[in-house]
């Protein structure tokens, strides 16, 4: 199982804190770093800091040699496809090949009414976000690019410079049966699930399966990961101290008495409890068939919870 650690860079990420994030990521031996896409607080009041994430890319480029970084995920609404495609391949050359470009239809409409985005029907943010997939692929490709889509049209557009992996990793985040899990058999290299319980998992994965064998894919080539947020200490003191400082970032936690809310959240996908408890858990997912786990660090200032997970968690799990 390959770590890594998920910031929600709209709760009051700035500067000098990513740049210590980034440091710690790649300093404790961590796979990865992923960014939220969201323009303001979604738990908090709106003044948070929120950086831009693509513009917080460079800097992850610029201050690591090792880790994996990319968008977890990047919302069609937000930019138009070829733009997305320049950025994805500039971080990616920039970086030495080690971005990876997620992608998924958005779903925040207070985000798109404040900032006078179109905010669509859920078909037509669909039928963008598949659109948008074959318009990036298409310009990270040698030739030049035309695509005549309902929403999207490229003519012999040509992007510079290419992306330094070929193909740079396309991920595709999301539960829908019908057309997300279609969508990643048709185009994706990683699919990402977010609370989703083991069992559910494991049905959603036969439903991916089955897409891959009508499309003539084989379904081992898509990676399956899945973001999921940690509670954890030593001992019931830590785990309390641990649950305290997420709810100083998401209030609405701290409603329920905490000897409610620590089983509520383990239902719902949260890696609750002990390191060991946590080491076994993520035993269990790899086995059902999930290679990496992206650690939703709500705390993102709590730079001693990484350094436990790290310590106690990490060389438990991480591939070698």
């Amino acid at each position: 199982m390959d770590l890594g650690i998920m910031i929600e860079g709209q709760e009051g990420l700035n500067w000098n804190l990513w740049r210590r994030i980034i440091c710690a990521t790649e300093d404790t031996g961590y796979e990865s770093l992923w960014r939220s896409d969201h323009f303001f607080s979604l738990s908090g009041p709106r003044d948070r800091d929120a950086l831009e994430t693509f513009i917080s890319f460079t800097m992850v480029a610029e201050e690591s040699d090792r880790i994996h970084f990319g968008s977890l995920v990047s919302s069609m609404t937000f930019r138009h496809p070829a733009l997305l495609a320049r950025m994805a391949a500039q971080i990616d050359q920039l970086s030495g090949g080690r971005f990876i470009l997620g992608m998924g239809a958005g779903w925040n409409m207070p985000e798109h009414q404040a900032f006078g985005l179109p905010f669509p029907p859920v078909k037509e943010r669909m039928d963008r976000l598949e659109e948008g997939v074959q318009v990036v692929q298409a310009l990270w490709r040698d030739e030049p690019a035309t695509f005549d889509g309902i929403h999207y049209q490229l003519d012999e557009a040509i992007c510079y410079p290419k992306p330094t992996q070929s193909p740079l990793p396309l991920l595709v985040g999301g539960r829908g049966e019908r057309r997300t899990l279609r969508i990643v058999a048709d185009y994706a290299q990683e699919w990402n699930v977010v609370g989703a319980d083991l069992q559910e998992y494991q049905r959603l994965a036969e439903v991916l399966a089955n897409h891959c064998a009508d499309v003539g894919r084989d379904p081992a080539t898509i990676r399956h990961s899945q973001m999921s947020a940690p509670i954890i200490g030593r001992d019931e003191k830590e785990l309390h101290a641990h649950f305290a400082r997420i709810v100083e970032k998401i209030p609405a936690l701290g409603e329920r008495p905490i000897e409610e809310m620590l089983p509520a959240m383990a239902e719902r996908g949260w890696l609750v409890g002990s390191p060991a408890q946590i080491v076994d858990e993520l035993g269990h997912r790899e086995e059902a068939g999930i290679t990496r786990t992206m650690l939703q660090h709500h705390a993102s200032d709590d730079f001693g919870t990484l350094e436990l997970i790290a310590s106690e968690v990490l060389p438990q799990v991480q591939r070698s």
